[in-house]
């Protein structure tokens, strides 16, 4: 199994900007594995950081369902300060969401699972030409190997 360690992502603003998510925790029960990183910013609350969660779970039946989550929160604006000069610390507006959940057959292959990722990923990215699929990393390990962080 792979070790859990830090996730670097850009985002996709104008300009990207390189975020580094630090593992929180590893969670180990009777229905799966969760792992947990989070941003670690010293000028932002814990709970206003991007977070990302990676799960895997085995049904009776057989099939694996892995979901990889990213929860990207966005601050709400404070502009003006009453009339005793207190001005309020901003607070979490929303959180933006997005998850992959993947179901596999006990019997898929890393080729099978694999083909399936990169497809989704080209469509995502609008890839039309021809790349080689990523093969290392929490995400491509948790789908193609069945492999969660330790």
């Amino acid at each position: 199994m792979s070790s859990i360690a830090n996730v670097v992502a850009f985002d996709g603003a104008a300009a990207p900007v390189s975020h580094t998510l630090v593992p929180i925790s590893v969670t180990r029960d009777a229905s799966g594995v969760e792992a947990l990183w989070r941003e670690v910013l010293a000028s932002v609350p814990e709970y206003a950081q991007v977070r990302l969660t990676m799960k895997m779970a085995k049904s009776k039946s057989g099939v694996y369902r892995c979901e990889v989550r990213v929860v990207v929160p966005v601050m709400e604006a404070v502009l003006n300060q009453n009339a005793a000069g207190y001005t309020a610390a901003p607070k979490v507006a929303y959180e933006n969401t997005l998850f992959l959940t993947a179901f596999f057959h006990q019997r898929s292959t890393v080729t099978d699972r694999r083909l399936a990722r990169q497809i989704l990923v080209n469509l995502l990215n609008n890839v039309s030409t021809t790349v080689a699929a990523a093969t290392a990393g929490p995400a491509p390990e948790l789908i193609d190997q069945l492999v969660s962080p330790t």
